[in-house]
């Protein structure tokens, strides 16, 4: 099965998104890091992301879609595969479309309020990466783990948050539409907990087989 999972920077995408390729057996497919695996192995495509890149410049959607196609022609991709996070446009959407058959499109929705209250409250540990939330650990500033530094990562502040929402309500939302003309969304509500969450869209995905 071909998925898509969508949803607001903070709506747990990642998380679920292990869950579902572990419980399905497909490839969790972040373009992100195909990206940086072409431009490592030096391919054609590879060294055309990098050339606009290293310029500041947004990758081109064809490049992006060239990437991701060659990614899901894979062995690994033979039983389907999940986009995290991809495509971020309705261009890209329309160019996948072009390439590829989608299954289903799964949205995790968060009000942006409570997105901003998750990542602003979020703490990492300098040393091991372990992540904290205020709400869980009041005015800790050493992790429980390793006892190195709990900080606030620059892009967790309530204003930067703010604005990745709104930059995600102009460029990505509209995807939801999208998708929803199309008979292809499902959509699940991300306030629960994260096993409620993952059930709900395990049931979406069964009822769509």
């Amino acid at each position: 099965m071909n998925l898509i999972l969508l949803g607001p920077p903070g709506a747990g995408k990642g998380t679920q998104a292990v869950g579902i390729c572990e419980r399905y057996g497909i490839p969790h497919i972040s373009t992100g890091d195909i990206l940086r695996n072409e431009i490592k192995q030096g391919t054609e495509l590879g060294l055309a992301a990098k050339r606009y890149m290293d310029a500041g410049d947004l990758v081109p959607d064809d490049v992006v879609i060239g990437i991701a196609v060659n990614r899901i022609a894979q062995p690994d991709c033979e039983k389907g595969w999940l986009f995290d996070g991809f495509p971020r446009t309705i261009a890209q959407a329309i160019a996948l479309d072009e390439k590829v058959s989608v299954d289903l499109v799964i949205n995790i929705d968060v009000k942006d309020e409570e997105i901003v209250e998750r990542l602003s409250g979020r703490r990492v540990c300098k040393q091991c990466g372990a992540t904290f939330h205020v709400s869980a650990i009041g005015d800790a500033s050493a992790c429980s783990v390793c006892g190195g530094e709990l900080i606030q990562r620059a892009d967790d502040n309530a204003e930067t948050v703010r604005n990745r929402l709104a930059v995600y309500h102009q460029q990505t939302s509209p995807l939801v539409e999208y998708y929803r003309k199309k008979g292809l969304l499902g959509e699940v509500k991300g306030n629960g907990g994260i096993e409620a969450v993952f059930e709900e869209i395990c049931r979406i995905i069964d009822n769509a087989k």
